[in-house]
C-alpha cells in the first residue's frame, strides 16, 4: 500500500528517486503514465497489468473510451529503478506534468502520483478548502 507525501528533486537527466519505503514493492518493475489532473501515475507492474486489461476491454466504438485508453496506454513508460532507487522520467511525461526540478510524490494506495511541487500545493489547498463538500459527495457513494 502506498500512502503519504514525499518531496523529491528531479536531476538534470530526468531521474527521480522513489521513496525508500516503496522500493521493495516496486522491484518487479514500474509503469509510469500520464495521469489525471496533469500529474503522472506510477504503478507496480502487476497493478498496471490489471488496469491495462480493463482499458483494453473498453468499447472501441466509444470515442471517450478510445481517448482514455490512448491517454493511459500510449503514454506509458516501462522502467526499472536503478541501483540508487531512481527512475527515469522521459521528456514527454515531464512536459505533460510540467515537472522541472521540484516534485511531490503522493501515495494513493495502489499507485503513486508524481506532481510538480507548486501544482501539488495548489491542488492540495483547493481540495482542503472544499473538503466538506467532497466528504458529502463521498457519503453518497457509501464512503
Amino acid at each position: 500500500m502506498f500512502i503519504g507525501e514525499y518531496a523529491h528533486t528531479i536531476d538534470d537527466k530526468g531521474r527521480i528517486s522513489v521513496p525508500a519505503k516503496f522500493r521493495e514493492q516496486l522491484k518487479e518493475g514500474i509503469v509510469v503514465t500520464r495521469g489525471l489532473d496533469h500529474c503522472l501515475f506510477v504503478y507496480p507492474k502487476k497493478e498496471w497489468e490489471v488496469l491495462a486489461q480493463k482499458l483494453a476491454a473498453l468499447p472501441i466504438s466509444s470515442r471517450q473510451s478510445r481517448a482514455f485508453a490512448r491517454l493511459m496506454l500510449a503514454g506509458a513508460w516501462d522502467v526499472a529503478p536503478d541501483s540508487q532507487g531512481r527512475i527515469m522520467l522521459p521528456e514527454y511525461l515531464r512536459q505533460y506534468a510540467a515537472l522541472d526540478k521540484h516534485a511531490t510524490i503522493a501515495g494513493l494506495y495502489n499507485r503513486l502520483e508524481i506532481w510538480d511541487e507548486d501544482s501539488w500545493h495548489n491542488y492540495r489547498s483547493q481540495t482542503e478548502a472544499a473538503s466538506d463538500s467532497i466528504a458529502e459527495s463521498m457519503a453518497e457513494l457509501g464512503i
